[in-house]
């Protein structure tokens, strides 16, 4: 729908900063590493369709395995090893005892920091060969490195929705400390902590991946909203000075009234 300003009204979406899109890779690998490792073709087990978990690839239903929770690890390690592409998506709905593999173009994808035991994966070491490129023999640590590495991982939409996300290192923090004493956090906040409301009152004990920074959950056009109110203060006395100077008449000021015309 349109205004009659010509503007758009409605849900408009934009990109979150640093989002990408999947370009597809083959599903080949994918599936063949699923037939070594247990899958069950759907003429197998016809009889074990109630307990046993669905294996999709790409929307197809590829079979059935005994072991999902196994299966999602192994998945994962391959994937943050770079042995199978990053783009693939790894979805498990236990709900609906299915896992859905997604290797097809056009997903949108969101880096994000990965978390084992509270821990941030990503090392002081990571940040100084980020920062080290005086060597031209060397070849540069960047992005690839870190996807290679296992210290950045690509999630999509549908993904997103089954890990647990840290906004920041803080909230890791604290969820070590409340780990180490047992207690819900946020538990201790008073009624004149102006920050309470932001701050975590849930026990997350189970984070998986972190932000890289709290502003990549934004887009653009939300990441520019403040800035309109930052103008410079000169800029303001310039257009403030010329409206002096359009409405000023050098008849009607005390100086010239001694003045013969």
């Amino acid at each position: 729908a349109e205004t009659p300003e010509g503007q758009a009204c409605g849900l408009v979406k934009n990109l979150s900063l640093m989002s990408v899109i999947s370009v597809g890779s083959i599903s080949a690998p994918v599936i063949e590493f699923l037939q070594e490792w247990g899958l069950e073709g759907l003429e197998e087990s016809a009889g074990a369709h109630g307990t046993a978990t669905k294996v999709f690839v790409n929307g197809v239903w590829m079979g059935v395995h005994r072991d999902p929770l196994s299966l999602v690890k192994t998945l994962r390690r391959l994937r943050r090893r770079d042995d199978i592409s990053p783009e693939v998506s790894i979805v498990r709905d236990i709900r609906e005892r299915e896992l859905r593999l997604y290797t097809d173009a056009g997903r949108v994808c969101r880096p994000l920091l990965i978390v084992e035991n509270q821990q941030l994966l990503l090392k002081k070491e990571h940040v100084l060969r980020l920062n080290d490129g005086s060597d031209p023999h060397r070849p540069r640590f960047g992005w690839t490195q870190l996807t290679k590495e296992g210290v950045i991982e690509l999630l999509d939409a549908e993904e997103e929705e089954t890990v647990m996300i840290s906004m920041s290192s803080d909230e890791l923090d604290d969820s070590r400390a409340n780990e180490a004493v047992g207690h819900v956090s946020g538990a201790g906040a008073t009624d004149h902590d102006v920050a309470a409301r932001i701050q975590s009152t849930m026990s997350t004990h189970a984070f998986t991946h972190c932000e890289i920074h709290p502003a990549m959950i934004l887009g653009i056009c939300a990441s520019i909203i403040p800035f309109p109110d930052h103008n410079q203060v000169r800029v303001f006395l310039v257009f403030i000075y010329a409206i002096e100077l359009l409405t000023f008449n050098p008849l009607n000021s005390v100086s010239s009234k001694h003045v013969p015309i």
